[in-house]
Protein backbone atom coordinates (compact mmCIF):
# COMPACT_ATOMS: atom_id res chain seq x y z
CA UNK A 1 0.00 0.00 0.00
CA UNK A 2 1.17 3.36 -0.82
CA UNK A 3 0.46 6.24 1.84
CA UNK A 4 -0.32 9.32 0.11
CA UNK A 5 -0.81 13.10 1.26
CA UNK A 6 -3.03 15.40 -0.19
CA UNK A 7 -2.68 19.04 0.73
CA UNK A 8 -5.79 21.04 -0.07
CA UNK A 9 -4.86 25.18 1.05
CA UNK A 10 -6.09 28.24 0.37
CA UNK A 11 -3.69 30.72 -0.60
CA UNK A 12 -2.71 34.36 -0.16
CA UNK A 13 -1.10 37.04 -1.55
CA UNK A 14 1.81 36.44 0.52
CA UNK A 15 4.02 33.69 -1.13
CA UNK A 16 6.47 33.16 2.00
CA UNK A 17 3.49 32.34 3.92
CA UNK A 18 2.17 30.20 1.59
CA UNK A 19 5.26 28.15 1.28
CA UNK A 20 5.37 28.48 5.04
CA UNK A 21 1.51 26.58 5.38
CA UNK A 22 2.41 24.03 3.16
CA UNK A 23 6.26 23.01 4.43
CA UNK A 24 3.85 22.51 7.72
CA UNK A 25 1.18 20.35 6.40
CA UNK A 26 4.10 18.07 4.21
CA UNK A 27 5.52 17.79 8.09
CA UNK A 28 1.49 16.99 9.22
CA UNK A 29 1.61 14.42 6.09
CA UNK A 30 4.75 12.83 6.75
CA UNK A 31 4.31 12.64 10.26
CA UNK A 32 1.22 10.51 9.70
CA UNK A 33 3.03 7.87 7.17
CA UNK A 34 2.81 9.35 3.80
CA UNK A 35 5.51 8.53 1.52
CA UNK A 36 3.84 10.42 -1.69
CA UNK A 37 2.84 13.95 -0.86
CA UNK A 38 0.71 15.88 -3.81
CA UNK A 39 0.04 19.54 -3.86
CA UNK A 40 -2.31 21.69 -5.98
CA UNK A 41 -1.03 23.69 -8.65
CA UNK A 42 1.01 27.04 -9.06
CA UNK A 43 0.70 26.64 -4.68
CA UNK A 44 2.95 28.80 -4.14
CA UNK A 45 0.81 32.12 -5.29
CA UNK A 46 -2.65 33.06 -6.13
CA UNK A 47 -3.50 31.78 -9.23
CA UNK A 48 -2.42 35.13 -11.24
CA UNK A 49 -3.43 33.86 -14.49
CA UNK A 50 -7.39 35.40 -14.02
CA UNK A 51 -5.49 38.43 -15.72
CA UNK A 52 -2.99 39.18 -18.28
CA UNK A 53 -0.80 41.93 -16.42
CA UNK A 54 3.33 41.22 -17.11
CA UNK A 55 4.21 42.25 -13.95
CA UNK A 56 3.30 38.49 -12.93
CA UNK A 57 6.18 37.21 -15.01
CA UNK A 58 8.55 38.50 -11.86
CA UNK A 59 7.43 35.54 -9.78
CA UNK A 60 8.69 33.27 -12.35
CA UNK A 61 11.81 30.92 -11.19
CA UNK A 62 14.46 28.94 -12.80
CA UNK A 63 14.42 25.09 -11.97
CA UNK A 64 16.86 24.40 -10.62
CA UNK A 65 16.21 27.51 -8.39
CA UNK A 66 14.76 29.08 -4.64
CA UNK A 67 11.87 26.96 -5.12
CA UNK A 68 13.26 23.71 -5.99
CA UNK A 69 16.03 24.37 -2.97
CA UNK A 70 12.90 24.92 -0.95
CA UNK A 71 10.97 21.63 -1.67
CA UNK A 72 14.37 20.02 -2.00
CA UNK A 73 14.96 19.99 1.49
CA UNK A 74 11.55 18.92 2.59
CA UNK A 75 11.33 16.13 0.46
CA UNK A 76 14.75 15.22 2.10
CA UNK A 77 13.90 16.07 5.93
CA UNK A 78 10.91 13.95 5.69
CA UNK A 79 12.11 11.51 3.29
CA UNK A 80 9.10 11.54 1.03
CA UNK A 81 8.38 11.85 -2.64
CA UNK A 82 7.20 15.37 -3.23
CA UNK A 83 4.97 16.74 -6.15
CA UNK A 84 5.40 20.19 -6.51
CA UNK A 85 4.16 23.15 -9.48
CA UNK A 86 5.94 25.83 -9.99
CA UNK A 87 5.97 29.05 -12.70
CA UNK A 88 8.99 28.13 -14.59
CA UNK A 89 11.45 30.67 -16.48
CA UNK A 90 13.25 28.31 -19.07
CA UNK A 91 14.99 31.74 -20.34
CA UNK A 92 14.00 35.97 -21.34
CA UNK A 93 10.19 35.77 -22.45
CA UNK A 94 10.33 32.08 -22.22
CA UNK A 95 7.72 30.59 -19.27
CA UNK A 96 6.30 27.18 -18.55
CA UNK A 97 3.29 25.50 -16.29
CA UNK A 98 5.93 22.77 -14.54
CA UNK A 99 5.15 20.01 -12.05
CA UNK A 100 8.86 19.24 -10.51
CA UNK A 101 8.99 16.04 -8.38
CA UNK A 102 11.03 15.23 -5.09
CA UNK A 103 12.48 12.41 -4.59
CA UNK A 104 12.73 10.90 -0.82
CA UNK A 105 16.71 12.25 -0.97
CA UNK A 106 16.01 15.45 -2.08
CA UNK A 107 17.10 15.41 -5.67
CA UNK A 108 14.79 16.20 -9.00
CA UNK A 109 13.20 12.68 -9.71
CA UNK A 110 11.93 14.57 -13.11
CA UNK A 111 9.62 17.30 -14.15
CA UNK A 112 6.76 17.64 -16.35
CA UNK A 113 5.59 20.97 -18.73
CA UNK A 114 1.73 21.35 -18.95
CA UNK A 115 0.72 20.70 -22.41
CA UNK A 116 -2.95 21.44 -22.77
CA UNK A 117 -2.77 25.32 -21.75
CA UNK A 118 -6.24 27.03 -21.36
CA UNK A 119 -7.35 30.07 -22.81
CA UNK A 120 -11.09 31.40 -20.97
CA UNK A 121 -11.68 34.26 -19.15
CA UNK A 122 -10.23 34.29 -15.33
CA UNK A 123 -7.77 31.15 -17.10
CA UNK A 124 -5.66 33.61 -19.49
CA UNK A 125 -2.72 31.17 -19.07
CA UNK A 126 -1.77 31.46 -22.58
CA UNK A 127 -0.69 34.67 -21.67
CA UNK A 128 2.15 33.14 -19.49
CA UNK A 129 2.70 29.53 -20.62
CA UNK A 130 4.39 28.33 -23.06
CA UNK A 131 2.81 24.80 -24.00
CA UNK A 132 5.30 21.74 -22.77
CA UNK A 133 7.61 20.11 -25.03
CA UNK A 134 8.78 16.90 -22.61
CA UNK A 135 5.90 14.48 -23.95
CA UNK A 136 3.78 12.58 -21.60
CA UNK A 137 6.70 10.64 -19.99
CA UNK A 138 5.93 8.85 -16.57
CA UNK A 139 8.62 9.95 -13.74
CA UNK A 140 10.24 7.07 -11.86
CA UNK A 141 10.71 7.08 -8.49
CA UNK A 142 10.78 5.03 -5.11
CA UNK A 143 7.45 4.97 -4.92
CA UNK A 144 6.29 3.93 -8.71
CA UNK A 145 6.29 5.39 -12.10
CA UNK A 146 4.21 8.61 -11.64
CA UNK A 147 2.20 10.55 -14.73
CA UNK A 148 2.32 13.63 -13.64
CA UNK A 149 -0.17 16.35 -15.56
CA UNK A 150 -1.65 19.67 -14.96
CA UNK A 151 -4.88 20.71 -14.58
CA UNK A 152 -6.03 21.71 -18.27
CA UNK A 153 -5.18 18.35 -18.89
CA UNK A 154 -6.90 15.99 -16.79
CA UNK A 155 -10.02 16.67 -19.70
CA UNK A 156 -8.06 15.24 -22.33
CA UNK A 157 -8.21 10.95 -22.75
CA UNK A 158 -5.05 11.04 -25.25
CA UNK A 159 -2.40 12.34 -22.07
CA UNK A 160 -3.80 9.72 -19.58
CA UNK A 161 -3.91 7.17 -22.21
CA UNK A 162 -0.24 8.11 -23.14
CA UNK A 163 1.05 8.18 -19.68
CA UNK A 164 -0.28 4.53 -19.02
CA UNK A 165 1.17 2.83 -21.71
CA UNK A 166 4.31 4.30 -21.23
CA UNK A 167 4.17 2.56 -18.16
CA UNK A 168 2.83 5.45 -15.08
CA UNK A 169 1.25 3.28 -12.10
CA UNK A 170 -0.98 6.08 -11.08
CA UNK A 171 -1.61 9.82 -12.92
CA UNK A 172 -1.24 12.84 -11.24
CA UNK A 173 -3.24 16.16 -11.77
CA UNK A 174 -1.93 19.00 -9.75
CA UNK A 175 -5.35 21.51 -10.27
CA UNK A 176 -6.62 25.06 -10.12
CA UNK A 177 -10.21 24.84 -11.31
CA UNK A 178 -13.06 26.74 -9.43
CA UNK A 179 -16.41 28.38 -9.75
CA UNK A 180 -17.03 31.82 -12.39
CA UNK A 181 -19.40 34.02 -10.27
CA UNK A 182 -21.68 34.36 -12.88
CA UNK A 183 -22.37 30.24 -12.68
CA UNK A 184 -25.91 29.54 -11.73
CA UNK A 185 -25.77 26.44 -8.99
CA UNK A 186 -27.13 24.12 -11.22
CA UNK A 187 -24.34 24.69 -13.41
CA UNK A 188 -21.48 24.23 -10.32
CA UNK A 189 -23.16 21.03 -9.98
CA UNK A 190 -22.52 20.39 -13.41
CA UNK A 191 -19.09 21.54 -13.62
CA UNK A 192 -17.73 20.02 -10.71
CA UNK A 193 -19.24 16.37 -11.53
CA UNK A 194 -17.84 16.48 -15.07
CA UNK A 195 -14.87 17.29 -13.27
CA UNK A 196 -14.76 14.68 -11.30
CA UNK A 197 -16.42 12.15 -13.94
CA UNK A 198 -13.68 12.77 -16.47
CA UNK A 199 -10.52 11.99 -13.90
CA UNK A 200 -12.51 8.73 -13.02
CA UNK A 201 -13.21 8.14 -16.33
CA UNK A 202 -9.32 8.23 -16.86
CA UNK A 203 -8.77 5.63 -13.88
CA UNK A 204 -11.28 2.96 -15.44
CA UNK A 205 -10.08 2.91 -18.97
CA UNK A 206 -6.58 2.69 -18.29
CA UNK A 207 -6.91 0.94 -14.76
CA UNK A 208 -4.79 2.90 -12.53
CA UNK A 209 -5.92 4.92 -9.29
CA UNK A 210 -5.76 8.86 -10.04
CA UNK A 211 -5.15 11.50 -7.86
CA UNK A 212 -6.31 15.17 -8.07
CA UNK A 213 -5.39 18.19 -5.85
CA UNK A 214 -7.48 21.25 -6.31
CA UNK A 215 -7.20 24.47 -4.65
CA UNK A 216 -9.99 26.11 -2.58
CA UNK A 217 -10.87 29.39 -1.43
CA UNK A 218 -11.89 32.93 -3.17
CA UNK A 219 -9.21 34.83 -4.90
CA UNK A 220 -10.57 38.06 -6.31
CA UNK A 221 -9.79 39.20 -10.27
CA UNK A 222 -7.77 42.14 -9.53
CA UNK A 223 -8.81 43.81 -12.65
CA UNK A 224 -11.99 43.62 -11.78
CA UNK A 225 -13.46 42.01 -14.92
CA UNK A 226 -14.88 39.37 -13.40
CA UNK A 227 -15.87 39.04 -10.02
CA UNK A 228 -13.05 36.06 -8.87
CA UNK A 229 -13.09 32.69 -8.73
CA UNK A 230 -14.07 30.60 -5.78
CA UNK A 231 -12.19 27.39 -6.22
CA UNK A 232 -14.02 24.22 -5.40
CA UNK A 233 -11.80 22.10 -3.53
CA UNK A 234 -12.72 18.49 -3.75
CA UNK A 235 -9.12 17.11 -4.08
CA UNK A 236 -9.66 12.91 -4.62
CA UNK A 237 -8.50 9.85 -5.38
CA UNK A 238 -10.33 7.46 -6.65
CA UNK A 239 -8.84 3.46 -7.61
CA UNK A 240 -8.31 1.55 -10.90
CA UNK A 241 -12.26 1.06 -11.19
CA UNK A 242 -13.09 5.17 -10.85
CA UNK A 243 -14.10 3.93 -7.16
CA UNK A 244 -13.91 7.18 -4.98
CA UNK A 245 -10.90 6.48 -2.02
CA UNK A 246 -11.06 9.90 -0.30
CA UNK A 247 -12.56 13.16 -1.35
CA UNK A 248 -11.67 17.04 0.56
CA UNK A 249 -14.38 19.04 1.31
CA UNK A 250 -15.10 22.30 -1.11
CA UNK A 251 -14.74 24.80 0.52
CA UNK A 252 -12.05 23.89 3.69
CA UNK A 253 -8.42 23.54 3.79
CA UNK A 254 -7.68 20.17 4.79
CA UNK A 255 -4.85 16.89 4.47
CA UNK A 256 -5.99 13.69 3.10
CA UNK A 257 -3.84 10.66 3.96
CA UNK A 258 -4.99 7.55 1.72
CA UNK A 259 -4.02 4.52 0.89
CA UNK A 260 -3.38 3.34 -2.42
CA UNK A 261 -3.08 -0.04 -3.80
CA UNK A 262 -0.94 -0.19 -6.54
CA UNK A 263 -1.05 -4.02 -7.43
CA UNK A 264 -4.30 -4.52 -7.59
CA UNK A 265 -4.28 -2.14 -10.90
CA UNK A 266 -2.78 -5.84 -12.11
CA UNK A 267 -6.35 -8.06 -11.20
CA UNK A 268 -8.40 -4.88 -12.79
CA UNK A 269 -6.38 -4.84 -16.37
CA UNK A 270 -6.64 -8.89 -16.29
CA UNK A 271 -10.42 -8.04 -15.55
CA UNK A 272 -10.63 -5.53 -18.06
CA UNK A 273 -7.92 -5.85 -20.63
CA UNK A 274 -8.90 -2.44 -22.51
CA UNK A 275 -5.21 -2.45 -23.37
CA UNK A 276 -4.85 -5.41 -24.55
CA UNK A 277 -8.14 -5.14 -27.37
CA UNK A 278 -7.08 -1.70 -28.46
CA UNK A 279 -7.40 -1.04 -32.19
CA UNK A 280 -4.04 0.46 -32.64
CA UNK A 281 -4.34 0.07 -36.37
CA UNK A 282 -7.61 2.14 -36.92
CA UNK A 283 -6.60 4.98 -34.65
CA UNK A 284 -4.62 7.28 -37.30
CA UNK A 285 -7.38 9.87 -37.27
CA UNK A 286 -7.08 10.71 -33.57
CA UNK A 287 -3.75 12.60 -34.67
CA UNK A 288 -6.13 15.06 -36.87
CA UNK A 289 -7.71 18.47 -35.82
CA UNK A 290 -11.42 17.37 -36.70
CA UNK A 291 -12.36 14.69 -39.30
CA UNK A 292 -14.33 16.73 -42.13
Amino acid sequence: MLKTGLIQQANSADIEANKSKLANSIAWCAGQGAQLIVLQELHNSLYFCQTEDITQFDFAESIPGLSTDFYSQLALKHEVVLVTSLFEKRSAGLYHNTAVVFEKDGTIAGKYRKMHIPDDPAYYEKFYFTPGDLGFKPIQTSVGKLGVLVCWDQWYPEAARLMALAGAELLIYPTAIGYESTDSEDEKKRQLDAWMISQRGHAVVNGIPVISVNRTGFEQDSSGQTNGITFWGNSFVTGPQGEILAVAPESEEANLIVEIDLQRSENVRRWWPFLRDRRIDSYDDLIRRFID
